[in-house]
C-alpha cells in the first residue's frame, strides 16, 4: 500500500512521525508510526503535514515528496545517514547529490538530518511508494462516496 503524505505528521514538541487516524473535539487523534501509540494531538499542537513541507532551492521550492522519491534513487536499499555522528559535510554531500540546488541560506544540515530521519522512519514503518496528487484525490472521492451510502 502507498504511504500517503498528506496523512503523516511531524508535531513541534514530539519525536518521530504520526499517521493521521480520526478526528477529535479538539484536534486529531495521531498514533505514532514508531510505537504504535495514539495520542490526542490538540488544536494548539504545531502538526506539519509531510505533503505540505517544500524544501527550499535557488530556483523554487521543491515538495517533500520529491525530495525523498530522490534520496530513495540515490541511497537504493541503503538507509540515509543517522545519529549523532554524522558530520554536516556529510549531509551536505549527499543533499548536493539529491538536491543540488538547493538554497544553502535557508535549507541547513539540521533540517536535511531532519529530512534523513524521516526518509528513515517512512522506509522502516511505512514505504517509499508515494501517492501522487491524482491518487490522493481520487481515494478522498472514494472516502466521501462510502459516507454518503
Amino acid at each position: 500500500m502507498k504511504t500517503d503524505l498528506a496523512k503523516v505528521f511531524t508535531i513541534s514538541g514530539e519525536q518521530g512521525l504520526f499517521t493521521y487516524v480520526a478526528p477529535a473535539k479538539n484536534g486529531a487523534v495521531v498514533e505514532s508510526m514508531i510505537t504504535k501509540k495514539r495520542l490526542v494531538a490538540g488544536a494548539h499542537a504545531k502538526m506539519s503535514a509531510l505533503n505540505d513541507i517544500s524544501i527550499y532551492t535557488m530556483e523554487e521550492e521543491v515538495k517533500l515528496q520529491k525530495v525523498l522519491e530522490n534520496l530513495k534513487n540515490e541511497l537504493a536499499d541503503n538507509d540515509a545517514p543517522a545519529g549523532k555522528t554524522i558530520k554536516p559535510e556529510e549531509y551536505k554531500a549527499l543533499f548536493k547529490k539529491v538536491l543540488p540546488d538547493y538554497d544553502e541560506d535557508r535549507f541547513y544540515p539540521s533540517h536535511m538530518k531532519k529530512v534523513c530521519d524521516w526518509y528513515n522512519a517512512l522506509k522502516k514503518y511505512a514505504t517509499l511508494d508515494f501517492l501522487t496528487e491524482q491518487e490522493r484525490e481520487e481515494e478522498a472521492k472514494r472516502e466521501l462516496y462510502a459516507k454518503e451510502k
